[in-house]
C-alpha cells in the first residue's frame, strides 16, 4: 500500500519523544515501512529522516531547550502556521497518488478538507473530544470519507455523540525493547512520564510516602510552574527525581521497581506507560480514570476511583503483591505492536476496497 501519514506538528517525530503521540507515530511509521509499504510521513522538518519525512512545517523556531514552539507572543502565529501547513497539504494530497491517508494530527483541517479529497482517510482519535475536532467530525460524517479509530474503548465511548461508528485498536509497544524482570529488590516504587498536572505526579509522591515506600520519578518537566509549586517541594531522601534518562536506563528503572504508580487526573485515552510497565513485569497502582481500567485486570494492577493519596497508597501495598509474570503475559497477549499494526493494515485494506467501489460506480 502507498500510505500518507499525517503527523501532529507540536513536536518533531523523533527521539526523545515528548509524549505518547510522538512515540506512536514514530513507531507505526517505522513498522509500516519495515513491512514493505510505501510510506510518506508529513511532519515537521526535524523529524527522524529514517521515516521518509516530507516536511510541511519549519522547525526553525522550535526551542530545543523548552521542547516547544510556543512563546507567549507567538501563540497565534503558531496556530496560523499549523493551519496553513495542513491546508496546503490537503489541497495537494490527491495528486500524490496515495491509496490511503493515515491521520494522526489532532487537527480539524485534515478532517474538514477530507470532504474535497478522493483519497480515503483513517483518522485516529488519540484524545477525548476536543472542541474543534468535535465540530469537524460531526460535519464530515455527512460526506463519509473518513473512517475513525480510537485507541481504547473508553475513548471511543466518549466520542459516540460526535462519531457514529468508531472501531477500537489498542496501542501496542515493541515488547523486545522492554526487558522482563521476574523479581525486584523492593527498594522503590516508580512514577514515570511527563511531569504535568494532568499526570498527577504530586499525588504519586504523597501516596508512596504514606505507603512507606521510596519513590523515583523519571521524566521531563512539561509544566514548570506545576513542578516548582507541587512536585519539587516534595523531593527529599525518599523522593528522587531522575529527570531525563535513556531508554536503557528507563527500562532498568521500571524493571527493578516494585510498583509503577500511574495517576491520571484526566480521562487519558490510553497511556503507553501502562504497557511499558507491564512488559517489564512491574504491576500498576493508581487512579481508575480514562483507559487505565480497560488496559489492566485484577492480576496486573490495583486502582481506586479516588484521588486521595491514602487510597492510592492502599493500592500500592496491594499491587506490590501481584505476580510479575502475569504482567508480562498480559502485555504480550494484549499490548503487542505487531498485533496493533496488523489490525491497522486490515482496516486500511477494507477502507481502500470500499473506496474503490465508491468511485467505480
Amino acid at each position: 500500500m502507498k500510505i500518507g501519514i499525517i503527523a501532529h506538528l507540536k513536536h518533531p517525530i523523533r527521539k526523545p519523544f515528548m509524549g505518547g503521540l510522538e512515540a506512536f507515530t514514530h513507531d507505526i511509521t517505522k513498522l509500516l515501512i519495515a513491512r514493505g509499504h510505501e510510506v510518506t510521513l508529513f511532519a515537521s522538518e526535524l523529524s527522524d529522516p529514517a521515516l521518509n519525512v516530507y516536511p510541511i512545517m519549519s522547525d526553525m523556531d522550535y526551542d530545543r531547550e523548552t521542547l516547544s514552539r510556543f512563546r507567549s507572543h507567538e501563540m497565534s502565529e503558531d496556530f496560523i502556521s499549523t493551519h496553513h501547513a495542513y491546508l496546503e497539504l490537503m489541497q495537494d494530497i490527491d495528486m500524490m497518488g496515495f491509496d490511503i491517508l493515515f491521520n494522526n494530527s489532532l487537527n480539524y483541517v485534515p478532517i474538514t478538507m477530507s470532504s474535497i479529497c478522493k483519497t480515503p482517510m483513517v483518522t485516529v482519535l488519540h484524545t477525548p473530544p476536543i472542541f474543534e475536532m468535535k465540530r469537524a467530525t460531526a460535519k464530515e460524517q455527512k460526506v463519509g470519507n473518513v473512517t475513525y479509530v480510537s485507541v481504547s474503548k473508553p475513548n471511543a465511548d466518549a466520542w459516540k455523540p460526535y462519531v457514529n461508528d468508531c472501531s477500537v485498536i489498542n496501542n501496542g509497544i515493541d515488547l523486545d525493547e522492554w526487558t522482563f524482570q521476574p523479581s525486584n529488590a523492593k527498594e522503590y516504587v516508580l512514577w514515570f512520564g511527563r511531569i504535568h498536572p494532568d499526570k498527577g505526579t504530586h499525588l504519586a509522591i504523597q501516596a508512596a510516602k504514606i505507603a512507606g515506600k521510596k519513590i523515583k520519578l523519571a521524566g521531563s518537566v512539561a509544566d514548570r510552574h506545576y513542578f516548582e509549586t507541587f512536585v519539587e517541594p516534595l523531593l527529599d531522601d525518599h523522593a528522587e527525581w531522575v529527570s531525563h534518562c535513556t531508554h536503557a536506563e528507563l527500562n532498568t528503572l521500571i524493571g527493578h521497581a516494585e510498583v509503577s504508580i500511574i495517576t491520571p487526573c484526566w480521562d487519558e485515552p490510553f497511556g503507553l506507560v501502562v504497557a511499558e510497565s507491564l512488559a517489564c513485569g512491574t504491576p500498576v497502582a493508581g487512579i481508575a480514570r480514562g483507559a487505565l481500567p480497560s488496559i489492566l485486570n485484577q492480576q496486573t494492577g490495583v486502582l481506586t476511583k479516588s484521588c486521595d493519596p491514602e487510597e492510592i497508597a492502599r493500592c500500592i501495598q496491594l499491587a506490590s503483591k501481584l505476580d510479575r509474570e502475569n504482567c508480562r503475559t498480559h502485555a504480550t497477549a494484549h499490548l503487542c505492536r505487531i498485533a496493533m499494526v496488523e489490525q491497522y493494515e486490515h482496516l486500511f485494506s477494507e477502507v481502500i476496497h470500499k473506496n474503490f467501489f465508491r468511485y467505480a460506480i
